[in-house]
């Protein structure tokens, strides 16, 4: 499990339009925004990766650095972003799955074609967003079991505006006897 002030693990990924992607190397202003997603074959991730997509520069506005990544290989990460039509979105691609159980992501096997008949990969990660600090600390996770109820990027946004302008800490630090 992640621990809020702890650092994150590695994260190095490539990405389709923005060179490599590693998170110790590319530190935002106040928070990196990781958004794990499921893959192609995800309708649900196609609609949320839209929304970020339309919010990208009040994220920008904030200093906060995005990427939205998958264990999708180049191909099927392409064809994601095609349909997003974000020219502006990191998308990084080839998450080893054994790099997305440490950051607590949920593993799925596949259950065959989707409903917009896109065949899922043999296995492939849940969603989870992360706020990550400068200093690579978490700041913020979500993680999800299925495609349904992730945060919203407008009540992210609005939670970043209240963190920044109270300085508000980290919460979930604590990891001692209950």
């Amino acid at each position: 499990m992640l621990i809020p002030r702890q650092a994150v693990p590695a994260l190095q990924v490539p990405t389709l339009a923005h060179g490599p992607f590693d998170l110790a190397q590319d530190a935002a202003e106040h928070f990196t925004v990781v958004v794990f997603y499921r893959g192609l074959h995800c309708p649900i991730c196609h609609k949320y990766l839209l929304e970020l997509g339309r919010l990208l520069p009040e994220f920008d506005k904030r200093g906060l650095k995005v990427i939205a990544l998958s264990s999708d290989g180049a191909e099927r990460a392409k064809a994601m972003a095609d349909k997003l039509s974000t020219p502006n979105l990191r998308m990084g691609y080839d998450l080893p799955l054994a790099v997305a159980r440490q950051w607590g992501l949920y593993v799925s096997t596949s259950r065959g074609t989707t409903s917009i008949g896109i065949e899922e990969p043999a296995l492939f990660s849940e969603p989870g967003v992360f706020l990550v600090r400068p200093d690579g600390t978490l700041y913020y996770g979500a993680v999800q079991t299925m495609p349904f109820a992730r945060p919203h990027f407008d009540e992210l946004l609005a939670a970043v505006d209240f963190a920044v302008a109270k300085n508000y800490p980290a919460r979930g630090e604590y990891t001692g006897a209950v």
